[in-house]
């Protein structure tokens, strides 16, 4: 029962961070008409046109408009830093620390690994999390465990995510949870997915196996309403 009750609090958590981040993004998605033909350009940074940014992404003309208002609300110069997403993140996760989740996270949507993400970067990744087939959400989900961008995850990549994600959680939510418990959970998650055993998962043994597995299906979905 305990745990139930842990579960739908972690739960309600993703979910309104996930409405948070998306008034975020979208300035809390105004109602007043949008009458610009093309995005609005920052000074320091230069957006692709509309046109573009609809035919890389699964939104429309109007809600790229309304998205990059919000996005340039926030980030006047069309960049996004690593401080202002972890602000994001401290906001809705008092209890715990975000520091680390919130650095694998920034990373995965940083493209170019600049230490900057434009509003592109944020808004094709955006566009796969909340509207991309399952497989496509899996291979994104691969690249946040894939924190080098070396085209593996290790088992110590693994367990350093599942640690910040424990940590931003805080111990109000999960009390219990050990390190060993930690490492043996990533340890059978693990081995699971790597089914040739030379201690790395591709991406193609990472979607596999998440695709088979309904309890890892559910668990990724959980955790897809904190990014």
């Amino acid at each position: 029962m305990k745990m139930c009750i842990r579960r739908k609090s972690c739960k309600r958590q993703l979910f309104k961070f996930a409405q948070h981040l998306l008034q975020f993004v979208t300035g809390t998605l105004s109602s007043e008409s949008v009458d610009d033909e093309q995005v609005e350009v920052p000074i320091q940074h230069r957006p692709e046109t509309i046109e573009q940014l609809e035919a890389l992404t699964l939104f429309t003309r109007r809600e790229l408009q309304m998205l990059y208002r919000g996005f340039k609300n926030d980030c006047p110069s069309g960049l996004l830093n690593e401080d202002t997403f972890k602000t994001v993140y401290a906001s809705f996760f008092p209890q715990g620390d975000v520091t680390k989740y919130a650095h694998y996270l920034f990373i995965a949507f940083d493209r170019n690994q600049s230490g900057l993400v434009t509003f592109e970067d944020f808004i094709m990744g955006l566009s796969v999390l909340l509207r991309g087939p399952v497989e496509d959400k899996l291979s994104w989900t691969f690249n946040l465990y894939d924190i080098n961008k070396d085209g593996f995850i290790t088992k110590e990549e693994m367990l350093d995510v599942m640690k910040a994600i424990y940590d931003m959680m805080g111990k109000s939510i999960n009390p219990n949870v050990k390190d060993v418990t930690l490492k043996q959970h990533v340890e059978t998650f693990f081995q699971k997915m790597d089914k040739n055993q030379d201690c790395v998962v591709t991406v193609d043994e990472f979607i596999e196996c998440c695709q088979k597995d309904d309890n890892m299906m559910k668990s990724m979905h959980i955790f897809d309403l904190a990014i």
